[in-house]
């Protein structure tokens, strides 16, 4: 009760504050024992207490699931420096308005108001159905309102509930309606309803509860809801309960945990307010939640529309879209997708004009089938997590999977292969040249991220398929591939498992393109006793140069050819041609870093196409040699311009200064000059090395 000094005005506020309790819990089923009152001096307002962070000229009321000052705020607002006004509404809309407002008024989720703030509402019909639905334009609203961040990133997967175990599932109906707003936030949420010919005042009101449109508010409901859950899973921890947005599955090893389980959930869900239909609690298989129908054993997606009719970019990313949700279930690899990802390329306007070219329309067909076929399965708890890489360059993938070994793939017994998850790189690479070793790593990395994420733990065993061009392989050969990639050495910190070159005998491992990572390399990191070749260019001549001394004769010889394009270019060219020239073992030296680190990384590279033509033909050309090539070769990078004396220093560089600028020494004078001389000839030295030439003046 309210305590005053004077009885007279403490019953008139009783009566105020009975009549205001009454008409703010319409719409909220709560007991009497659900609130707090709180003694105050009447007479000395400005010294009232603040109750709960809660202004105290209203009531609050205290929810028992919720720690002291832990009412849920809505949001917090600054002030708003732009009411936007309602707009007039056709006749039959307008209608549907008043209906939704009398609704949501009836069910205490908005009340009358005098709030100075208005945004405006609108509504539309619901698709197939003669019924409305009524929206809030709240972004002068959403600008001003702090973001709160993420609670739940993704939705969790159903593949990790065990097998065979009983399910229950609950949807929450209106789930924003039952989570209160604080009421200093209400009458921000305000709009009003306009009349026909203004015949009337607007009516005027703001929202009790979350308002659909705020861009919080469904952080709020997962928080909320989190919050009555959370001695749910405490009391009944034999449980599995996967909740999300107004969707809770329950998941129990017997029914009497199930239904112990599903009892504790419904009754903290209707005790804080929410609504839920009996007939709407799905307690037999198949279970549909999140998109997805779950059976005991496994997992497809519900039925899915595939738009064949394709006219605008719209439309190709809506068709994208809902083939990349269901792709870790699936199976459908970048391969499958890469004719319909390639629509999206062109305008940017959504309105564009798109058509299924005949590859788009074969995948397509392919996504059907396979949309029949394939299925995700639920995990066996006894079972350890295994990972597959397949496919074929470049468009990899990978499979964490479980193995029962006890099991035989014969015909009318259970299959030994559960599929957990596909794993896929990206349709695009970051980088211009990536090395098969690269894309490995990045799957690994990528699925032990994600076994971490869905069970918290690692895996027992990584199946990366290894082969060599001819002979057997050996544990040294493995132990020398990590050690020599960076990537894979990242990729696989810390891990404890095993690592295996072979495939478990299954259709799907089998039936899918083999990729074999292979293990020689035919660059040599130590220089060959064999024949040397120098490569240079010319920026301001074009020429590429390539020069070397026969064996025979121990005469240099040249060959040289005028290339557009920047330097970096023409000694690229010199390069692929030395490659077609000497299938023989040699040593390759370029004064162009970049050259070097291309011609280091190109066996069996994949390619990220570029814009430039003439660069592209020249690093398909230079992959294809160096990928099919069968003796081994030494790439050096060395500064070109240098009187060093010795093979690779000024006695090995002077045929290529003489054919590629006429000149048979290097720049002379200072080292200023040959520095400056050296960068303006091809743009080879940074500023950092033209600053380690060039004497600065000190300050004084």
């Amino acid at each position: 009760m309210i305590r005053g000094k004077n009885m007279a005005k403490n019953l008139a506020y009783q009566i105020v504050i009975s009549r205001v309790r009454l008409q703010l819990t319409e719409g909220l089923p709560l007991k009497d024992d659900n609130w707090n009152f709180v003694s105050v001096d009447n007479s000395e307002q400005g010294t009232w207490p603040r109750v709960k962070g809660q202004t105290v000229a209203q009531i609050i009321p205290t929810w028992e699931h919720l720690e002291e000052d832990n009412i849920p705020t809505a949001c917090p607002v600054h002030n708003i420096t732009e009411v936007k006004p309602q707009v007039g509404c056709e006749l039959q809309k307008l209608k549907a308005l008043e209906e939704l407002v009398e609704e949501q008024l009836a069910k205490g989720h908005i009340v009358e108001t005098t709030s100075p703030w208005n945004s405006p509402v609108f509504v539309i019909r619901k698709p197939g159905k003669d019924k409305w639905r009524l929206l809030q334009d709240l972004r002068q609203i959403n600008n001003v309102i702090e973001d709160m961040g993420s609670l739940q990133p993704g939705m969790p997967t159903p593949t990790m509930l065990p097998q065979n175990w009983k399910l229950a599932v609950i949807d929450i109906k209106d789930c924003f309606f039952h989570i209160p707003l604080h009421p200093d936030d209400a009458p921000r949420f305000a709009f009003s309803v306009p009349t026909v010919n203004r015949e009337a005042p607007r009516k005027r009101y703001h929202w009790r509860v979350l308002p659909q449109g705020m861009k919080v508010s469904p952080i709020i409901c997962q928080w909320y809801v989190a919050s009555l859950l959370c001695p749910v899973r405490v009391a009944a921890e034999k449980a599995i309960i996967h909740h999300y947005m107004d969707d809770v599955l329950v998941c129990a090893p017997t029914d009497d945990v199930l239904s112990h389980a599903l009892d504790l959930t419904i009754n903290a869900l209707v005790v804080a307010g929410f609504e839920l239909q009996e007939d709407k609690v799905q307690r037999m298989p198949p279970w549909r939640y999140l998109g997805l129908e779950i059976g005991k054993r496994t997992i497809v997606p519900q039925k899915l529309e595939i738009k064949a009719k394709i006219q605008t970019l719209a439309d190709v990313h809506q068709l994208c879209g809902a083939l990349n949700w269901v792709r870790p279930w699936l199976g459908l690899t970048t391969e499958d997708l890469a004719p319909l990802f390639n629509l999206l390329k062109g305008g940017e306007e959504l309105s564009s004009p798109r058509e299924l070219t005949p590859e788009a329309k074969e995948a397509l067909e392919k996504v059907q089938h396979l949309m029949s076929t394939r299925q995700a399965h639920r995990c066996d708890p006894d079972l350890p997590f295994k990972f597959i890489i397949m496919g074929k360059l470049p468009h990899l993938h990978g499979v964490i999977f479980q193995w029962r070994n006890n099991i035989k793939k014969d015909q009318g017994r259970e299959d030994p292969l559960l599929i957990i998850e596909w794993v896929f790189l990206s349709h695009q690479r970051s980088k211009r040249m990536t090395r098969p070793q690269e894309l490995v790593a990045e799957l690994i990395r990528k699925a032990r991220v994600r076994i971490r994420e869905l069970a918290g733990c690692d895996f027992e065993c990584i199946h990366i398929p290894i082969g060599l061009r001819s002979g057997q392989i050996t544990k040294a050969m493995l132990e020398h591939l990590l050690q020599e990639n960076e990537a894979l050495q990242f990729a696989l910190d810390s891990f404890t498992g095993q690592i295996s070159i072979h495939r478990p005998a299954h259709k799907i491992f089998n039936q899918d393109a083999k990729f074999t990572l292979n293990l020689k390399d035919v660059r040599s990191r130590k220089p060959l006793e064999a024949l040397t070749v120098f490569t240079d260019a010319s920026g301001k001549s074009h020429k590429s140069v390539m020069t070397w001394k026969d064996p025979q004769t121990q005469q240099w010889e040249a060959d040289v050819a005028e290339v557009e394009g920047s330097p970096q270019v023409a000694e690229l060219a010199a390069v692929v041609r030395a490659f077609e020239r000497f299938p023989e073992p040699f040593n390759l030296v370029t004064d162009s870093a970049y050259v070097a680190g291309v011609v280091s990384r190109a066996d069996q590279a994949i390619l990220q196409e570029v814009s430039n033509t003439a660069l592209f033909e020249l690093l398909s050309k230079l992959v294809k040699l160096v990928s099919h090539r069968e003796q081994p070769f030494f790439v050096m990078h060395t500064r070109s311009h240098t009187d060093l004396p010795g093979a690779c220093g000024e006695e090995g560089w002077k045929p290529a200064w003489r054919c590629s600028d006429g000149s048979s020494s290097p720049p002379q004078g200072s080292l200023a000059e040959e520095a400056l001389a050296s960068h303006g000839k091809g743009g080879k030295l940074s500023a950092f090395q033209i600053i380690l030439f060039v004497p600065m003046p000190r300050p004084e």
